[in-house]
């Protein structure tokens, strides 16, 4: 896995984020691919999961980083507390060109969902994405089953900006997509 210029760690008294290397991929391809993968009920399961092995999963981050200019932070890092990795936080670019940019967690383990462990990993990141980049707005998508990602955009001071009613289909039922954002001047307002 190619290294970046200077491998990115973040922390706080909870949580820590940090480049992906070349060991932690054995890690996480279980945590991610996993026979019981019950994060994915939550993360978008109307999109089926990409099929990885670890070898082609292991090229799939090689490109992620390669991707990336010099100038750009890391689109993807690991969550870990107490050096035990939990998940993932990532962002992708809407529109590049206006700078629209939308973020994305994963706990992996169900054993630290409803721990505050998200909320404050994905605090760090958008925190850390406004430091960094020339952002008016943050934005998150979901959908409407998943309430918890609901609160934590609210807990952060997102706002619901857009729903599309009845898009989603899972399960035989129809779900609304919820978009989220906070704007640079709300966010730090709040902090």
């Amino acid at each position: 896995m190619p290294k970046l210029k200077k491998p990115l760690k973040l922390t706080t008294s909870l949580v820590t984020l940090r480049s992906i290397e070349e060991e932690d991929i054995p890690v996480l391809y279980p945590l991610i691919y996993g026979k019981n993968a019950e994060w994915k009920k939550w993360d978008a399961p109307y999109y089926p999961l990409e099929p990885h092995t670890m070898d082609s999963y292991r090229s799939h981050e090689y490109a992620r980083k390669r991707r990336l200019a010099p100038d750009e932070p890391d689109s993807r890092l690991l969550i870990e507390v107490d050096g035990i990795i939990i998940g993932t936080v990532s962002y992708y670019w809407e529109h590049k060109p206006s700078l629209w940019l939308e973020v994305g967690i994963g706990i992996y383990n169900p054993a630290y969902w409803n721990g505050g462990y998200g909320s404050e990993a994905l605090k760090l990141w958008i925190g850390y994405l406004f430091q960094t980049l020339p952002l008016a707005r943050v934005g998150l998508t979901t959908w409407s089953r998943n309430e918890r990602m609901m609160r934590v955009g609210e807990k952060l001071g997102m706002k619901i900006e857009g729903r599309m009613r009845k898009v989603r289909i899972y399960q035989g039922e129809y779900y609304d997509s919820i978009r989220m954002g906070v704007l640079r001047e709300e966010w730090h307002q709040q902090v």
